[in-house]
């Protein structure tokens, strides 16, 4: 009862201590606190109704309380509050309103309880707070777009059971926004979104398998004794980031530091040769987190796995200095199973700076593991210096408990191609062979029995019976590879058939060359490919149907195909998704992949209009270590990089010269391949620099437009697709780069202005003079661009080109 006296009280630590019974009621006596801690105890909630007396309250930090579930504590009087953190206190029911009117508040924390209900409408004036984060609860309703765009600090709204509506995201973000495993198995259970967003984050796609992992967490790639790889784990910021076999999720802030940015990868600061044995290396580095990382193995076959977790205090000591009083504790949970409580890695250890290997059993049933760090509070916060506690792991090992049968594994995750011996790919090759594509003369063929259709391959029978045995009527388009028709499989899957014509340009390398490569690739933002037939004398490719064909179509159809109408806010998420797709084929694929033909007839619109990448025929791998590749010039005039064209020098910016182009043909409804052989007309690439140079970048917008769209953001997007189109590779930017400036995350540096121009110098500046001494620019549609002939601009403005003049003859 002396704490009841304290009256004069102004801060409150209870922190990291043995402390039992339940927070007493006297608190309310304390008017003059403004700092309370109870982080790590062992109180028992509820949080006593008397604290709404403490209307001084700056900061609240209670956390894992133990107990019966209780409502939501009354603090809507605490108008000076900063912090409020109640994380894992057992509070049960919907948020309440007046949290969004706290106009003070910097870091909101209500992590891990058991809050229902759907996101107060009042949050929308927290989109000013640094941190929110609504980790592991009930919540439901649609998640705000407020939050989806936000470009500040972290907001976390994981392990929920939100709802999908059309705004929201179809795969997680890896900025400042983490959505991981953050929607119901209900809204789901259709598909269209990443299996990320899906709680217990299913494969991706079954028919990958694996049965080990290794990751050198915070660390570059390393082998260890000559046979084991141990996967790079360099994010040094994200609370997100995905691999094809595995990803992590981060959750928190590392609070009261003075550092503007926070380290999640610390070095080790002892030397190597303390470490002993071969796994030494292992130890160089570790992650960190201030309060929640799980990492996640995906795709893993069934069955008993023995799970090395490494560890090693690397960033404490054990001599006499003030590094050696800091002391760091932690949980592990394996598969939601707590398998170490209050972990002290230097107490296991033996000291700090020594390495500890904690093994154990794992059960995977459902192809995932789930491995999760979680900081309960306890520990000290700061010594030797604030921003050093929170979970801290150097390496994760996976191996399985059974016998692996390789012929038995449905695999197909490219490891041939790289390695030059995929099943599949042997299969297809061998039976081109035996049917004399590669070379032989055809002969009769005895037709393909008893195929199983999950490793992909379709009998002509099956491709027949969806298509009506191949009806024009079931014809949606033509492209180079040849006629593609629309199908129905017995299941009721809509299916697209693409069939190698005897006409076409391309060949059996390009047809074995896609199903490598696009079977090596999952990605919402990747068309999916179902499988193959290889049979008589046919090829055909099964993927995935879009049900709005190209963008090619919805940008620049004529008179004869139906165009879409599409917004502002579409084009965004069409640009932003195919730079999606671009990213993850050129830094998060396993196999670093370089498409080559990236144009708008090669992004195809599926029913809620997201983009998705196809045709992969003329796709490259970039194998780690070549800075670049030697390869004979295949692609789409207008749309290839000029280094790439001249000289066949080829690298992943020669996709974000495509790119760019792609962008700004979103961004004006124009083609850039509506080019006319005059001294007066410029390719729309062209055109664009100028009216850069002019100031004037915004009249390229889509005149369908009218004023029904963002300046701000069509801004950002043309000017970063200057800068995708830059004429030196090394001055564009990487895809993921054109994520984040897309987004608003980082700013948008000025492209160098002329660099992209197709046209010679003096021709330039004698089109630049012409702009600026014209004294203004009509509005009128034969003159708003300027810089050709009324015949050119009217063709502009339809979008009309040899290429796609012909693409609308084929209904492409």
């Amino acid at each position: 009862m002396g704490l009841a006296k304290m009256t004069k009280l102004v801060d409150l630590w209870l922190s990291d201590n043995n402390f039992t019974g339940k927070i007493p009621d006297f608190i309310s006596q304390w008017k003059r606190i403004e700092r309370i801690f109870m982080m790590g105890c062992s109180l028992q909630g509820p949080i006593p109704s008397s604290i709404s007396a403490l209307t001084n309250l700056t900061d609240l930090r209670i956390t894992d309380l133990k107990g019966e579930q209780s409502p939501f504590p009354l603090i809507s009087n605490m108008k000076s509050i900063k912090v409020l953190i109640l994380r894992n206190c057992l509070i049960q029911g919907e948020i309440p309103e007046f949290l969004g009117n706290l106009a003070t508040l910097k870091t909101l924390d209500l992590s891990f309880n058991y809050l229902t209900g759907e996101i107060p409408a009042s949050f929308a004036g927290l989109a000013k707070v640094n941190y929110i984060y609504l980790t592991g609860n009930r919540l439901t309703g649609q998640v705000p777009e407020w939050i989806l765009s936000r470009n500040k600090e972290d907001v976390d709204f994981s392990y929920n059971n939100f709802t999908l509506d059309n705004s929201s995201p179809i795969e997680c973000q890896r900025g400042s926004v983490n959505l991981v495993e953050s929607y119901s198995a209900a809204a789901t259970q259709f598909g269209g979104v990443n299996s990320c967003l899906k709680q217990d984050f299913p494969c991706q796609d079954t028919r990958l398998q694996y049965y080990s992992l290794h990751i050198n967490c915070g660390g570059q790639e390393i082998t260890i004794d000559d046979r084991t790889d141990y996967e790079a784990d360099l994010e040094a910021r994200a609370m997100f980031y995905s691999r094809e076999n595995w990803a992590f999720s981060s959750t928190g802030n590392f609070m009261d530091n003075s550092v503007e940015s926070d380290t999640y990868i610390m070095a080790n600061s002892y030397a190597l040769h303390n470490f002993t044995g071969p796994v030494s290396e292992l130890y160089r580095t570790a992650r960190v987190s201030p309060l929640s990382l799980t990492y996640y193995g995906l795709c893993l076959m069934n069955g008993n796995y023995t799970v090395e977790l490494h560890f090693a205090e690397i960033v404490f000591t054990n001599d006499s200095t003030f590094t050696s009083l800091g002391k760091r504790l932690f949980d592990v949970y394996l598969q939601e199973n707590l398998v170490l409580k209050d972990f002290d890695i230097a107490a296991d250890a033996g000291g700090a700076g020594k390495p500890v290997i904690k093994t154990f059993t794992a059960v995977v049933k459902n192809h995932t593991l789930k491995i999760h760090l979680y900081w309960a509070g306890r520990g000290t916060q700061a010594v030797p210096d604030r921003g050093n506690y929170g979970p801290l792991i150097s390496a994760i090992s996976v191996d399985p408990d059974f016998r692996v049968r390789h012929k038995k594994v449905k695999s197909v995750m490219m490891a041939g191609i790289l390695a030059g011996a995929v099943s599949v790919l042997l299969l297809i090759l061998g039976i081109l062979r035996k049917k004399g594509f590669l070379g032989r003369k055809i002969s009769a063929y005895k037709e393909l029995r008893g195929v199983d259709l999950r490793t992909g391959m379709f009998t002509l029978r099956h491709i027949k019976a969806a298509t009506g045995n191949l009806d024009p009527a079931n014809k949606i388009g033509e492209g180079g590879f040849g006629p593609v028709y629309k199908g129905l499989l017995s299941d009721g899957t809509i299916i697209a058939v693409k069939q190698l014509s005897s006409k076409s340009k391309q060949g059996t390398r390009e047809f074995v060359n896609e199903i490598g490569m696009i079977t090596a690739l999952q990605h919402p933002n990747l068309v999916k490919l179902y499988g193959c037939c290889v049979e008589g004398n046919q090829l055909m490719l099964v993927y995935e149907y879009l049900e709005n064909n190209s963008l090619s179509r919805s940008l620049f159809g004529d008179r004869t195909m139906k165009k879409l109408k599409l917004d502002w806010p579409t084009r965004m998420k069409i640009c932003l998704g195919i730079a999606r797709g671009l990213t993850y084929l050129h830094e998060e694929s396993r196999l670093k992949i370089v498409h080559r033909d990236i144009k708008t007839s090669n992004v195809l619109l599926d029913k809620d209009l997201n983009a998705k990448i196809s045709d992969f025929g003329l796709a490259k791998l970039h194998e780690d270590g070549n800075t670049h590749i030697s390869t004979r010039i295949a692609g789409t005039i207008g749309y290839m990089a000029p280094e790439y064209a001249m000289r066949g020098h080829l690298t992943d910016k020669a996709d974000v010269y495509s790119f760019g182009v792609v962008a700004l043909e979103i961004a004006s409804g124009k083609s850039n391949t509506s080019y006319m052989p005059k001294e007066d007309c410029l390719y729309l690439l062209d055109l664009a620099y100028v009216l850069h140079e002019r100031g004037s970048v915004l009249e390229l917008v889509d005149r369908e437009l009218g004023h029904e769209y963002s300046s701000e953001e069509a801004t950002v997007m043309l000017n970063v697709a200057l800068m995708c189109t830059n004429e030196a590779p090394s001055l564009r930017p990487m895809m993921s780069q054109v994520v984040s400036m897309l987004q608003g995350q980082t700013a948008v540096p000025g492209p160098v202005s002329g660099a992209g121009l197709s046209t010679g110098d003096s021709k330039f500046k004698a089109i630049r003079k012409h702009f600026w001494e014209s004294r203004s620019v009509s509005q009128s549609s034969t003159t708003s661009t300027g810089a050709c002939s009324d015949s050119f601009v009217a063709k502009l403005d339809r979008g009309e080109s040899d290429i796609v003049q012909t693409n609308a003859q084929n209904k492409q």
